[in-house]
């Protein structure tokens, strides 16, 4: 079972702002085909890191406002947030280590 959360505008303070451990951000949709590579990924990090990490997911199609709310131009985009505060932006696909790097510095 996967350990990823659906994150909105009505739990965005509650799952991530107040989070006790950093939240991994996934921006995707499901017709974008890149966001379907990295989501097995994205998937696996939630599993591996679970109690360390926060993985969340945002679907921009149903989460507009949140997506302009942190400038989200292109999907697939993630963003670590860490003590409520986002410490990174990265849009494209990238590999699984790539994104396992981009969080273990916060972790």
């Amino acid at each position: 079972m996967s350990k990823e959360i659906t994150i909105t505008a009505d739990n965005f303070d509650s799952e991530v702002i107040n989070s006790s451990v950093p939240v991994l951000l996934d921006f995707w949709a499901a017709w974008c085909g890149p966001c379907r590579m990295i989501a097995p990924f994205v998937e696996q990090i939630a599993d591996e890191y679970d109690g360390k990490l926060k993985v969340g997911k945002i679907n921009v199609d149903e989460e507009t406002e949140l997506a302009v709310k942190h400038n989200v131009a292109a999907i697939p985009t993630l963003a670590v947030y860490k003590n409520g505060e986002q410490q990174l932006i990265q849009s494209g696909a990238l590999p699984k280590n790539q994104i396992e790097s981009l969080v273990k510095q916060y972790l």
